[in-house]
This record gives structure tokens, sequence and C-alpha cells, in this order.
């Protein structure tokens, strides 16, 4: 190995022993340009502000951090990330439980809106090691004053902007004012407006800044612009999924309410789409996410901040329904797919007014653009591309004791279903998803009905 290849490998870090196992669990072998710049001061205990995008490998660079400085012996909280929505702070939560493989006994709590807030007051009857939540719920959990942060030893706000954008500035300036003045500060932001420049100001001290652009993270995104009239872009948008028949793609709108009304769109056409907004419930959040990240949906129509968190490793595509009025977010919006060295696709959708939108975006990722042409669809799409996967739904989950290996042996078992027709399996609390091929979903879901899981039976419906 040479020099420059041995300067990005974890093991040139002074990473304490406890660490290497999550590392080494993960696959990490070489640091992403984030964790290349960030680790080395976030180690030395410095502050950091980072500009990174999702996906880049940041959620490793201050775990990392936050977990070589937990006291194991102190039933006490010493690490708190900010996230804005309750998706990213369930990613972040799992991440960090990888990371910390090596950490017996280390306790981290997600602690998020959405949830029933008892189960989370009872959770804290003994301080968590690490806490991972979104503003709004931890400011909660303050003034009843269940969460206590006088032991915080590392601070993280991840995804800052989108949490600005969310309007919960008042409520970080509140939690931040409850932390130690002498506690380790993390900002990492996907865009760096200037409200971020004052929240750095604020909870910084001497920070150490990191840039991550320019590294030629566009170079493998095809990107297309396609001019349309208003009332023509649900058309051209179904036009367009026919055409390039990306086996995953999430396209984008700027308004809730849009979401709702074009994946509705889609699936007139026969499409396999799904709205993800912040007016949802969270279990019905949580239902889309799992049904487009196990494939038994193809096609996720998003607005920004509902997407934040989203888990999903090979993107094919990503459209812009609308174009973003700042750059920088149509830059993290593109950025989802084309990652880990595969070609990714973004598709935008531009009316004449917003073609100076188009073309500061361009300009952005350094792009010319060049019109592309496609013409609307005229009438019901025909031969869409179905999902290859379908999901199952189990009312039980892990208060019933459920595991992914149950249900994997009850479909191999007595279902009879073969170990390559099953997918990706989710088990909460108390429900659990399967993906099943498509053609053989019904026959599962006979069978599954018919038999039982672990020697119980559970109710089971197809989403």
């Amino acid at each position: 190995m040479n020099d420059a290849a041995s300067d990005l490998s974890f093991t040139s870090l002074s990473l304490p022993a406890a660490l290497l196992p999550g590392v080494d669990a993960l696959g990490y072998t070489r640091m992403t340009p984030v964790q290349a710049q960030a680790l080395p001061p976030i180690l030395q205990g410095r502050d950091v502000i980072a500009q990174a995008p999702t996906g880049s490998g940041k959620t490793a660079a201050f775990g990392l951090g936050l977990l070589r400085d937990i006291d194991l012996g102190k039933v006490q909280t010493q690490a708190l990330v900010l996230c804005p929505t309750r998706e990213l702070a369930d990613q972040v939560g799992r991440q960090i439980r990888k990371l910390a493989l090596g950490l017996p006994n280390l306790k981290v709590s997600v602690l998020c809106g959405g949830m029933a807030l008892g189960p989370q007051l009872a959770s804290l009857e003994h301080d968590p090691h690490v806490v991972v939540g979104t503003p709004g719920r931890i400011q909660e959990l303050l003034r009843k004053k269940a969460l206590h942060l006088r032991g915080v030893r590392t601070l993280v706000l991840d995804e800052a902007d989108r949490m600005l954008d969310m309007g919960f500035e008042e409520a970080i300036r509140e939690i931040v004012g409850k932390t130690p003045k002498e506690r380790q500060g993390l900002l990492f932001s996907a865009t760096f407006p200037e409200s971020i420049r004052t929240l750095a100001t604020a909870m910084l001290r001497d920070p150490v800044e990191v840039t991550i652009e320019g590294d030629g993270q566009h170079a493998a995104i095809d990107q297309r612009f396609y001019q349309v009239e208003p009332a023509q872009r649900t058309a051209l948008l179904a036009a367009l999924l026919l055409e390039f028949q990306p086996p995953s793609c999430v396209v984008f709108c700027n308004m809730r309410r849009d979401a709702d009304e074009v994946a509705g769109s889609l699936q007139h056409h026969g499409f396999d789409a799904l709205a993800l907004h912040g007016d949802m419930e969270q279990r019905d959040r949580d239902e889309v996410l799992v049904r487009f990240a196990n494939r038994s949906c193809s096609v996720l129509v998003a607005s920004d901040v509902a997407a934040r968190g989203l888990d999903v490793e090979d993107l094919a595509a990503v459209v812009n329904y609308e174009l973003p009025t700042d750059p920088d977010v149509y830059v993290h919006r593109i950025g989802r797919t084309g990652r880990a060295g595969r070609d990714g696709l973004a598709l935008s959708l531009c009316t004449p007014r917003e073609e100076a939108r188009a073309q500061a975006s361009a300009e952005r990722t350094g792009v010319a653009i060049r019109w592309q042409r496609a013409t609307p669809l005229a009438g019901k799409a025909r031969n869409v591309p179905p999902a290859p996967m379908a999901t199952l739904r189990i009312d039980g989950g892990k208060t019933d004791k459920l595991r992914p290996g149950d249900i994997v042996g009850a479909l191999t078992g007595e279902a009879g279903l073969p170990v390559a027709a099953v997918g990706k399996i989710d088990v909460f609390a108390t429900r659990s998803y399967v993906a099943i091929a498509r053609d053989r979903a019904a026959a599962a879901l006979a069978r599954l009905r018919e038999g039982r899981i672990k020697g119980r039976r559970f109710r089971i419906n197809r989403l």
C-alpha cells in the first residue's frame, strides 16, 4: 500500500482499539473525503463545522468521534445528536450502535416526536450514554426534566440546514444552552447559508472548517433538463419514467400537497408509486420508507424534508418535478443517485418561468444545460414495469420476541418459499415487514396465514 492510500485507512487514526471491531463490521477500509478531513480534528477534540452531502460518510465521522469519549462506567448522557427527522435519527442511531460493537453495555436512545411519550420517559429512568433525537422532542423531555445534559461531552447537529428550515432554531438554541460550555461541538450541513454561520458562531469555539465539494461526485450523474408547460408536468414525468424505467426513483416536489397529487396520478398510470411528506402519520411514513427500501415500491414522491434520512444504497434516478429555488438544494437532491462509483440519472422538469433556476442549478454542479426533448404521455400508460417485490406486514415485532430469522424460517419452512424469494426484513416494536418476490407473494401470504411463526399465529396482510 502506498503512502497516500495509508493516509486514508482507518488504522492511520488514533482510534481506541474498542472502536475497530465496529469499523471492521461495517466493512470500512478507506475513509471518504469528509472522514479524512473531519476525523483528525474531531479526534483531537476540536470543534468542527462541515459541509457535506448525504451519503458522504459523515455519520461515521461524528459517530467515531463521540464514541471515543464515552465513559461506560458513568450512567450519564455524554453525547447528543440532533437530527431534523425521525427517519434520519433512526438511521443515525443504527449506525452508532454498529460502530459501538466493541463497547459492551453502551446504551443508545433514539428520542423523536411522532412516537408515544410514555415509553420514552420510562427509558430515561436510567440515563443513556448517547441520545439521538429531533429538537422538538428533546426540548420537551428537557422541560419535563426527564433528560439531563449536564454530562454531555459531544454535541452534534446533523443536517443543520434542514433543522433551521423546519423552524427548529429556537429549540436548538435552548438545547445548546443546556449543555456544558466545555463540550465539543460538531455541526454538519449540506448547505452553508448565513443562518448556519450564525448558529455555528453561537455553538462552536474556533471550529475547523471542512468543505466537501468539487470532488467529482457529480461526474457519474447524467443531468438532463426538460422544458415543459405547467399543465403537462405529470404527463411528462410519466413519459420519462416509461422511457428510462429506473428500478428505484425519488421524485422531488417543492410542496407537500403536490407529493400526494403526483403519487396518485402515477398510481393511476400503473406505477408502484407512494408519497412521503411531513403531514403523514409516523407509522404511515415508516411503511412507505420500508416499501421503497425493500423494492416493493419503485417511485417515491417526496418533499425535501421528508426525504432526509432516506436509506437506499443504490438509487437509480432522481427527478425534480419542480426545481428548487436554492441551487444547493438541487445539489443535495441529485447527490442521492450515482453513489459509490455507480452511474446516476437526474431528470429535471422546467417551466419557462423556472429557466433561471435551471441555469443556476446547472452552474452550481459545473455542467452546461443541454435541453432535452420528450413527448408528454397521452392517455394511460401501458407496459409499466411492476416493482419486483411485494411487502407483507406481520402484526408482531420485537415486543413479541420476533427476529428476522424466525420470519425467514417460517417462510422457507411451513410456507415452502425458496430463500431467494425472501427479501429485506424490518422488525419494529409491534410490527414486522418482509419483502417477497412479487410472483410468490400471494402464495406466501396464504401459507403464512395458515401456519405459524415461532409457534404462534399472527395477523398478516399484504400492503
